[in-house]
């Protein structure tokens, strides 16, 4: 059992594909409180790491290709800081969820966390679509603000209303309040 699972979703990423101009801007701004929430996390008995991340369409990929197409993207100073370690729990996903197509559901009811902490990218996509899926799974959501990017700030205002409203999502201020 974990008090706190803190899943890092998609931020193994190229930057290289249409909205990545306006979606960098924001990363830049997450990628010091999310790296030193990973870092703390590591470093915790009662937290576990989960990073879940898009294939962009390669099934043939695994997550250590994925994290050096990453690396050898347009950005690596936004991947290099917050690279799994070996043996941090990974997975490969398909669509938006970290859910969908994915054993997330199966592991998280293994770990049986108190709170499911969403971080990554990008928060009117992927992050709303997992909150949802964590919400109807009965797995209570926590997200802060400066861990997770959006491409059009207004819809990631707006996808965490939504996820606070209509998910029971604890929203935070800062990466500070994640772990208990």
């Amino acid at each position: 059992m974990s008090d706190t699972v803190i899943l890092v979703v998609d931020m193994m990423n190229t930057y290289d594909h249409p909205d990545a101009d306006k979606l960098i801007p924001h990363v830049e701004q997450i990628i010091d409180p999310l790296s030193r929430l990973v870092g703390e996390a590591g470093e915790r008995e009662d937290v576990d790491l989960v990073y879940v991340n898009d294939n962009y369409g390669d099934f043939s990929a695994g997550f250590g290709d994925i994290v050096a197409s990453a690396l050898d993207g347009q950005r690596p100073d936004l991947v290099e800081p917050i690279v799994p370690h070996h043996g941090l729990r990974v997975m490969t996903k398909v669509r938006h969820s970290a859910f969908y197509a994915t054993s997330l559901a199966y592991l998280l009811n293994q770990l049986q966390p108190e709170r499911l902490v969403l971080t990554g990218q990008v928060t009117e996509q992927c992050i709303l679509y997992t909150a949802l899926d964590a919400y109807v799974r009965h797995f209570p959501v926590a997200i802060s603000r400066d861990t997770v990017a959006s491409i059009d700030p207004a819809l990631g205002d707006a996808a965490l209303q939504m996820m606070a409203r209509n998910m029971s999502a604890e929203i935070l201020d800062s990466a500070a309040g994640c772990l208990p």
